[in-house]
């Protein structure tokens, strides 16, 4: 059966809209609740929140897209793809891998990958 996915793009478009206007009060409640008194800061209004947060994300993840690597899908992908291998698929990985040091190596081995 194929569904419509047209029909639930408004509601993603709402959907989003609220989080940011939900995460954004949040933001400015802690921030108008806690750094006024502590570091003598003036209070924020919404939108100056979601800068705030606009702001944070820019610089602190940019806007690179999904990560293909080092995340735990690609670590769980990769698990699950070594424990499907038989032992010959295995060292041969390992060979394809060598140029990254002894990382492969059992701890206490003192023989070189192949």
């Amino acid at each position: 059966m194929k569904r419509n996915w047209k029909r639930k793009i408004p509601f993603i478009i709402l959907a989003v809209a609220a989080g940011v206007f939900i995460f954004s009060g949040i933001v400015m409640l802690l921030w108008n609740g806690i750094l006024p008194s502590v570091f003598h800061v003036g209070a924020i209004s919404l939108w100056q929140a979601m800068g705030i947060l606009l702001l944070a994300k820019i610089l602190f993840s940019g806007f690179r897209g999904k990560r293909h690597f080092g995340g735990w899908h690609w670590r769980k992908h990769m698990y699950m793809k070594w424990q499907n291998m038989t032992d010959e698929e295995r060292e041969k990985m390992k060979g394809q891998f060598q140029c990254y040091g002894n990382r492969w190596q059992s701890p206490g081995s003192t023989a070189p990958v192949a």
